[in-house]
């Protein structure tokens, strides 16, 4: 309703950034239970899994005048039930978009790119305290 009455005034136009709603969408997708990270390979299929400084990666957007779609790479953990957490994923990134930036999220596709195993990052982990 604001959005209305700025146009009707004349007051000017709300052009919300692409790189915004991707923020948005892998803040609320990696917060996700069962969800171990963000996929960085979309193009060349190669899964790494970021920590939570890079929320853009794995994130594709794209954000119209009042709709935007969502495409989301995520590498899930070992043991979790893929299409629960997928359609967690889904409402989650749909709810924090939406209630954010008003737009209207008119599709979330989740990509599942990889599993991440728990003994692989209990490895990632012992490594880093060494170093």
């Amino acid at each position: 309703m604001a959005e209305e009455m700025a146009k009707e005034k004349g007051i000017g136009s709300i052009r919300i950034a692409d790189e915004v709603v991707s923020i948005i969408a892998g803040m609320a997708s990696t917060e996700v239970e069962g969800v171990a990270g963000m996929s960085a390979g979309i193009v060349g299929g190669i899964a790494e899994v970021l920590g939570h400084k890079s929320f853009t990666k794995g994130v594709k957007v794209e954000v119209g005048e009042k709709e935007a779609a969502v495409d989301l790479f995520v590498i899930v953990k070992y043991g979790v039930r893929i299409p629960n957490v997928a359609l967690k994923v889904q409402e989650a990134v749909k709810t924090a978009i939406e209630s954010m930036t008003g737009l209207v999220v008119v599709e979330v596709n989740v990509h599942v790119q990889g599993v991440a195993m728990p003994e692989l990052e209990n490895k990632k982990e012992d490594d880093q305290r060494v170093h």
